[in-house]
């Protein structure tokens, strides 16, 4: 589970943000703060994974009171002032998003947060199979969660990108490299400008095609090096 804060002057952007994270089971608020003084309380209290954070509040406004935090968690900026924002990403900000923004917005945002977060326990040396690594990607008009240990592989597919997994496939509008990036390294290999493949779902290499239970991948003539050094 990840935890997280609103610190947020306006009790509509509160219920708004509260209400978009509800549909990401793997959120869950900490605590709604209305200013910077809340927020160092409640910071100094308990151990969040990340903060939404209004730059427009009395007396402290939020850029100045990210600088007076010495291990800040990650930070999600929200506001309606668009000319701060290279002064928000010298400060190691995650994302800024403009109000008003979109579900789908917060979700690209959340996403960058757990990215980071999956990225820094790999680091660490720790296995974290429990959670895996998860993201939210939208097709079909819904958001699915996808844990990366289910995904098989991922095809591209015109201005589409298929990504099979397990029992299913979902239709996503996400490049082919954007997976390509998101995924682990050390777990997904690009085999082809087409595919992408889940290392430990190989059944079998033979000649330019990789076999898998049910399905059959080729391998693309530039790629060939790669699955070479797996050999």
């Amino acid at each position: 589970m990840i935890k997280y804060i609103i610190v947020d002057d306006e009790p509509l952007a509160h219920d708004l943000i509260e209400g978009f994270c509800s549909m990401l089971p793997h959120l869950k608020l900490e605590k709604h703060c209305y200013n910077a003084m809340e927020a160092m309380e409640c910071l100094n209290e308990s151990t969040v994974d990340f903060m939404f954070l209004d730059i427009n509040m009395p007396k402290l406004n939020g850029l100045d009171f990210l600088r007076t935090l010495a291990n800040p968690p990650k930070t999600i900026i929200t506001t309606a002032y668009k000319e701060h924002a290279l002064e928000g990403y010298e400060l190691n900000i995650v994302d800024y998003l403009l109000k008003p923004f979109s579900f789908e917005r917060l979700v690209k945002a959340v996403n960058k947060v757990v990215q980071t977060k999956v990225k820094a326990t790999e680091i660490k040396g720790i296995s974290n199979l429990e959670s895996g690594h998860r993201f939210f990607i939208k097709g079909d008009k819904k958001y699915h969660q996808i844990a990366s240990d289910d995904i098989l592989y991922i095809e591209a597919y015109g201005n589409y990108t298929k990504i099979f997994v397990k029992e299913e496939m979902i239709v996503s509008h996400e490049k082919i490299s954007n997976f390509e990036e998101l995924l682990p390294k050390d777990s997904f290999l690009r085999v082809h400008k087409s595919f992408i493949v889940a290392l430990n779902k190989i059944k079998l290499i033979e000649g330019n095609r990789i076999q898998f239970k049910t399905h059959t991948i080729p391998i693309g003539e530039t790629y060939k090096s790669k699955i070479n050094s797996l050999l």
